[in-house]
């Protein structure tokens, strides 16, 4: 199941909005086959595995490996429950339930029904982390939403700035740069408030890395940002939420919602609807407070660096467990969850 696992996780950033999956295939204790989930609308990492046998023979005396319940509905691929139970393996070993309506335990049912031998729960956990984004998407009905930012030794995220000129200062250092641009080409979407994108007049794009770059969205209520901010490009594809209405253009889409209602949950539904599974925030100081205010977090990454500023803009408290911590050098980062 590690193996599977590790499989798995070669899909992050190319399977969304389908989950990740890796699948190994087992005779007399030896790997005959395995495969994954690369790109939705591909094959399943089932059916990958299953055709990665060169004979197929000894598919009837082997253990499938799974970390997620097969599908057992037509989707843009065949259902994989069907493909196992007419190769007729008859052992198969799953990480965790499938909590998405379509399949929901009915995979387990179908394998089982068809004779087969199933065990569920085989790092369990680690299975269900690992597809959080896809289950959180699923069950709340929003995108995985991730929360980031660097901090001072001394719990500060900015000086204090008024406008463009004064640019920030970096906390981190260039293997925390790199690391988050990967970050980037994992997740489909980032997001920024009006705020950060008229002071720091940020890409958003991956160069420090290599992947693809994520969709850029921020808010601008009466349209009033410069249109020389490096988000209207047109390079990458960017949606910008406002009140005004006005008509979508080269990869600017503009999404029109109510700000005398509360906009986040305006905002989330609209990024749920374009099956927007994840999201990465990145700032400023008041848009993360927002968020983690109406308690619509499913994950922080905190950079710690080793500066003093001694004065600024405070950086956002957040209550949670500390789910990993790692060291980069001088600087560490700690991963947080809600608890």
């Amino acid at each position: 199941m590690k193996r599977c696992l590790e499989l798995a996780n070669l899909g992050k950033g190319t399977a969304q909005p389908n989950p990740m999956v890796g699948s190994v295939i087992v005779h007399n204790n030896k790997i005959i086959g395995e495969g994954f989930h690369k790109n939705c609308g591909e094959a399943h990492a089932e059916v990958n595995a299953i055709n990665s046998v060169k004979n197929k023979s000894l598919l009837k005396e082997s253990t499938l490996y799974v970390n997620l319940e097969p599908c057992a509905h037509q989707g843009r691929t065949p259902a994989c429950s069907l493909l196992i139970i007419e190769k007729e393996i008859p052992n198969v070993t799953i990480g965790c339930v499938d909590t998405f309506s379509e399949v929901s335990g009915k995979g387990i049912k179908m394998l089982k029904n068809a004779g087969i031998n199933v065990k569920v729960g085989v790092l369990e956990t680690e299975s269900q982390w690992l597809n959080r984004r896809f289950f959180t998407f699923h069950e709340k009905k929003r995108p995985y939403i991730i929360l980031k930012w660097a901090e001072t030794i001394d719990g500060y995220i900015d000086i204090n700035r008024e406008n463009p000129e004064q640019k920030a200062e970096w906390i981190t250092n260039e293997i925390s740069r790199k690391l988050v641009h990967k970050w980037r080409t994992e997740e489909p979407a980032i997001m920024i408030g009006t705020n950060t994108a008229k002071l720091d007049n940020p890409e958003l794009n991956v160069r420090a890395w290599s992947g693809k770059n994520p969709i850029r969205i921020t808010i601008d209520r009466y349209l009033e940002l410069p249109k020389e901010l490096n988000l209207f490009d047109k390079s990458i594809t960017t949606i910008i939420f406002t009140e005004i209405e006005k008509e979508s253009e080269n990869n600017l889409e503009f999404i029109k919602i109510d700000f005398h209602k509360e906009i986040h949950n305006q905002i989330l539904f609209h990024l749920h609807k374009k099956e927007i599974q994840s999201i990465i925030i990145e700032g400023g100081k008041e848009f993360l407070d927002s968020f983690i205010s109406k308690n619509l977090w499913d994950e922080a990454r905190v950079f710690v660096g080793e500066k003093h500023f001694y004065d600024g803009v405070k950086a956002p408290k957040i209550l949670g467990k500390i789910a990993a911590t790692e060291y980069l050098e001088e600087t560490k980062l700690f991963v947080i969850v809600p608890v």
